[in-house]
């Protein structure tokens, strides 16, 4: 077993042991609103309309994952969504965990449980993400995501930082991983 993989158990079982983490669910539409707070809080993500978290809610809910905390509110979630050109590729558009429960392992333990999700009967056998070069936090999650799946990870600027209309948004680097298991 590699260290990532010892340490996802370890954050497992810290997770299944702790009182804050009822479940990790499918989100509902009542869950948009805690999503969208809990985006905005991470102060890292692009924040997109409360609207379209509740869209996301009810559209990408197969292929997105929330935690749940004791009063069943949302904690963290990791948002999805099958490429329609490519269906074997799961696209993972965002990674966000409530400020009080981060540093416990919880987005990849989420990270992990969406794929369990996805790659069995949809037939998803590679994840794509794209992260600033800024987010240190998204490299860490991806790459040790790969290194516990024993998957390669490809990586290639996607967007550059040009085309974006603010004139400011760092490159969009693409992360591609796989083949994953079944």
């Amino acid at each position: 077993m590699t260290a990532a993989q010892e340490d996802l158990v370890r954050a497992r079982e810290e997770l299944t042991d702790s009182p804050d983490l009822l479940e990790i669910d499918t989100p509902r539409v009542e869950d948009g609103a805690a999503i969208w707070r809990i985006a905005r809080d991470s102060e890292v993500l692009d924040l997109n309309s409360s609207y379209s978290y509740l869209l996301w809610c009810r559209d990408f809910a197969a292929t997105s994952v929330v935690a749940r905390g004791p009063d069943g509110e949302p904690i963290a979630f990791v948002t999805g969504y099958v490429r329609p050109d490519r269906p074997e590729a799961l696209v993972v558009w965002q990674v966000a965990v409530d400020r009080e429960h981060r540093g416990r392992g919880l987005a990849g333990v989420l990270l992990d449980a969406l794929t369990a999700k996805v790659t069995g009967g949809r037939g998803v056998r590679e994840i794509e993400t794209t992260i600033t070069p800024d987010n240190t936090a998204s490299d860490r999650l991806f790459t040790s995501y790969a290194r516990r799946h024993d998957a390669e990870l490809r990586r290639e600027v996607l967007f550059d930082g040009r085309l974006f209309p603010e004139g400011t948004h760092q490159p969009e680097v693409l992360y591609r991983i796989g083949p994953l298991a079944a």
